[in-house]
């Protein structure tokens, strides 16, 4: 039989739904955000600018890692809310086997392949010989601790979807309360340097994912572990594939502009522009992962409800969650274009670092009012199900627009080449929101003329 928390998302306002379960994801991203930022304050005071820089290089290694656990999470917890959704209960409990399994193996893979290849690749994403010394002491840790960061977000998803948007958040709060009260230690009392960061992420991690297997063990709960399941279900598996495949695609494209990006920046404006990037990209990624958090909360209620063929509420719920998102990133664009400097030196007491950010900030961030909405439009083709369409949006802004503009912009801007690669990056947001708005038209006019009764 269904849970309450089960049944509410096809019957429940959706306002309330929407609130109830975005706002444990908001606090749990935004709680989750903190494992960057907090590292990259204490590494930036505590380290120096250049240790600063190669964070910034290890980071899209870091998310290529991430990627191949929302790969499989991200899919199989929207297929655990579509199941519901269809009353498969069976179905849906099947998944969490999958989940442990597949995330085991996919980590496993990528944290060989990565410490035995770990400097050419920090090099590749564009370590210097002065960066490259703290990217590997870094990423080393963090390639140590892979199989238990991928099961840990793989977990968080399923939680969700299952009805417990509260203890995902309740996790992640752990995790990070552990992280930022190791940080210190490790870093200054213990003088580790940016290894300490890292192992004090791992630590923090391992223990988030005890308190998950609490819940899980119990076998009042419909999704839990227990015999048969552990056995990998070809359709489950490659249907969680086929629907992750959007997240991951999109991380992965992510991270690949981040290395053209980070490769141009230092050819044309040296290791304190890698710096400078990143104080950006942590700066915007608090407010992104309150988006991310939107997306979370929205997608079991998108997904349970198109399963159950309920389309005035997934629209409904799609369309206060891209409200919710935009004024999320108007946000961004007023603290960046009002008080630049104040958000920078959050990072640094670097004055040099401090006076060559402000204006790169105002320029990357100048476009944030839409940003909102393209992420919301490609999560709702990612909640239900079309996973083709979901891949293609998601790759538009990476692939599509950003890498192209990134290698073209700099000569246009022949007196100063790196303006043309900060502004490559608002030209690709106008583009990518304005491809969602055709696609997410042309999708309503779909379910219009086949009678869907939105």
């Amino acid at each position: 039989m269904p849970t309450v928390r089960a049944i509410e998302l096809g019957e429940a306002p959706i306002r309330r739904l929407l609130f109830r379960y975005a706002m444990p994801a908001i606090i749990a991203m935004t709680a989750s955000s903190l494992y960057n930022i907090a590292d990259s304050i204490f590494i930036g005071h505590g380290c120096g600018a250049m240790a600063l820089s190669g964070l910034t290089v290890a980071k899209p290694f870091m998310d290529i890692c991430a990627a191949f656990g929302s790969l499989v999470g991200v899919g199989a917890s929207t297929l655990v809310a579509i199941f519901l959704g269809e009353k498969n209960y069976e179905s849906a409990g099947r998944v969490l086997g999958n989940v442990i399994v597949l995330n085991v193996i996919l980590s496993a893979i990528v944290m060989i392949a990565g410490l035995v290849w770990l400097d050419p690749i920090l090099i590749a994403f564009g370590a210097s010989d002065a960066t490259l010394v703290y990217a590997h002491e870094y990423m080393e840790i963090i390639l140590w601790g892979n199989i238990l960061t991928h099961i840990y977000f793989g977990l968080n998803n399923m939680l969700r979807s299952m009805g417990h948007p509260k203890i995902s958040m309740y996790a992640t709060i752990v995790a990070v309360g552990v992280n930022i009260g190791l940080d210190p230690v490790f870093i200054f009392t213990l003088d580790m340097g940016v290894r300490g960061a890292a192992l004090a992420t791992v630590l923090s991690q391992a223990v988030a994912v005890g308190l998950q297997m609490v819940v899980f063990c119990n076998p009042k709960e419909i999704i839990h572990f227990h015999r048969g399941i552990w056995k990998l279900d070809r359709d489950i598996t490659m249907r969680s594939l086929a629907i992750g495949a959007s997240p991951f695609l999109m991380n992965i494209a992510h991270c690949f502009v981040v290395i053209i990006i980070n490769n141009q920046l230092r050819r044309f404006g040296g290791d304190m522009a890698l710096a400078t990037y990143g104080i950006i990209n942590r700066f915007t990624f608090v407010f992104a992962m309150i988006v991310m958090g939107l997306n979370q909360g929205m997608q079991p209620i998108v997904g349970y409800n198109y399963g159950a063929h309920l389309y005035k509420r997934m629209l409904r719920a799609f369309k206060l969650t891209a409200v919710c998102a935009t004024i999320v990133m108007g946000a961004v664009f007023l603290l960046s274009e009002v008080a630049p400097e104040w958000m920078i030196r959050l990072f640094t007491h670097d004055e040099e670092l401090v006076a060559q950010s402000v204006l790169p900030m105002r320029i990357v961030c100048c476009t944030m009012l839409i940003v909102g909405f393209q992420m919301v439009t490609g999560n709702f083709f990612t909640s239900i199900g079309m996973a083709g369409k979901a891949i293609f949006l998601s790759l538009t802004r990476q692939v599509l627009y950003l890498i192209p503009l990134t290698v073209a912009m700099p000569y246009m801007f022949e007196s100063d080449p790196i303006m043309g690669v900060w502004w490559s990056l608002p030209v690709s947001d106008t583009l990518s929101a304005l491809t969602a708005a055709v696609m997410l038209f042309v999708q309503m006019r779909y379910f219009k003329q086949h009678k869907y009764y939105i």
